[in-house]
């Protein structure tokens, strides 16, 4: 390699830690082909997820712009070297790729590509797919003038660094493949268990609300005091059954928040996030006491809200939540080095950024929440809610 400083450790390193930190599979999969392109001084770098069909799930690419990748068109198909290495789980490093006699081509609006290096991610004898790169950023300095150069610019060094990416990649792959399914196991348990409690406790409330409605409209012609007595009990049933689904609703309480308390799952919820996010998330809690149930979950819940304003719409790069024990209750302060607006302007626009669900939240309990932001200078979103 011909950068420098970037060739150490310290970039591999990086690298490697840039991989772990993701949880989604897109971002992991961005993440592999761009820290692949750096460190091996490529100009062009892909990593491809195969399917099924003889086609890529995903196709992730580095060093092509997203007006040029348009152009290009369709996903390749799994055919020539891009076949050889998800088949035959072997390594490709070619001087120039368009003179390989399993090369087929490519699309009119496709960059040209000459030298070039490939390497199979692979999960033991499953293939998860194949990271490449192509043309290797040379050092001119050092041709002498009118000299045609030969022979690839990767390495063998460059080879076995890939290697070594390559591994680490499929473990971050799998990760994230596990985690995302985690996640949808979790939810789909959520929803049949809501199903579940929806269907005992509310559709049978249900169907004697629609049939004391027929029956009270069956007799608003021939006995409108009984039709009158029909409906009052269509009142009635209607209020049960709206009690009985917020029931159902609250009991959707976070399991980690009855088993392991506010602190610990407020730390879980944290570190979580700072593996999934580039911005760095950090959680501290100082003497903290149990809080009733319900205090916790709308602190709780508050954090989760404003978390996901500071990581999904601030671009901050820092995100710090604490907790503090307030007397016999307690104060939650979550803030972000990003953007930051101006909370008067938000509401004057009509677009609350889950503002509204939380001031319902920190009231419901009896807390008080504050909002203090300035365009350019960040954002703090302070709840405090009293002891039990």
């Amino acid at each position: 390699m011909t950068n420098g400083p970037r060739s150490g450790l310290t970039a591999v390193s990086t690298a490697l830690l840039a991989m772990s930190r993701h949880l989604e599979v897109r971002d992991v999969l961005k993440t592999i082909v761009v820290s692949a392109r750096e460190l091996l001084d490529a100009e062009y770098a892909a990593l491809g997820v195969p399917d099924d069909h003889g086609g890529f799930a995903q196709f992730v690419v580095d060093g092509v712009s997203d007006e040029e990748w348009k152009a290009i068109g369709p996903l390749p198909r799994q055919h020539g070297i891009l076949a050889a290495m998800l088949q035959e789980a072997t390594p490709q490093r070619l001087a120039d790729v368009r003179q390989d006699p399993r090369f087929e081509g490519w699309p009119d609006a496709h960059p040209d590509m000459s030298d070039f290096l490939g390497m199979p991610v692979a999960d033991g004898e499953d293939i998860l797919g194949a990271l490449f790169l192509a043309n290797k950023k040379r050092d001119t300095t050092r041709d002498t003038p009118g000299e045609r150069r030969t022979g690839c610019g990767f390495t063998a060094d460059d080879e076995q660094l890939l290697a070594v990416l390559a591994q680490h990649a499929a473990i971050a792959l799998t990760n994230a493949r596990l985690y995302e399914r985690s996640r949808e196991l979790t939810i789909a348990g959520e929803r049949a268990r809501l199903a579940h409690e929806l269907h005992d406790a509310v559709s049978q409330k249900l169907f004697s609300l629609r049939l004391t409605a027929q029956a009270a409209a069956a007799l608003v012609d021939r006995d409108p005091a009984r039709a009158k007595g029909e409906l009052h009990e269509v009142a009635r049933l209607a209020a049960e059954a709206a009690d009985e689904l917020r029931a159902a609703v609250v009991e959707l309480r976070p399991a980690g928040l009855d088993e392991d308390g506010l602190v610990a799952t407020l730390r879980t919820h944290v570190k979580v996030l700072d593996r999934a996010h580039a911005a760095h998330v950090t959680f501290a809690a100082h003497g903290v006491r149990a809080l009733p149930a319900a205090q916790e979950e709308a602190l709780l819940r508050v954090a989760q809200e404003a978390l996901h304003n500071a990581l999904r719409h601030s671009g901050a790069s820092a995100v710090e939540v604490t907790l503090t024990r307030l007397g016999h209750g307690a104060a939650l302060r979550v803030r972000d080095d990003g953007r930051g607006f101006d909370p008067s302007g938000v509401r004057r626009a009509g677009r609350h950024l889950g503002l509204v669900s939380m001031r319902d939240r920190a009231d419901g309990v009896g807390g008080r929440l504050t909002v203090d932001s300035e365009p350019g200078k960040g954002t703090a979103i302070e709840m405090e809610v009293p002891g039990g």
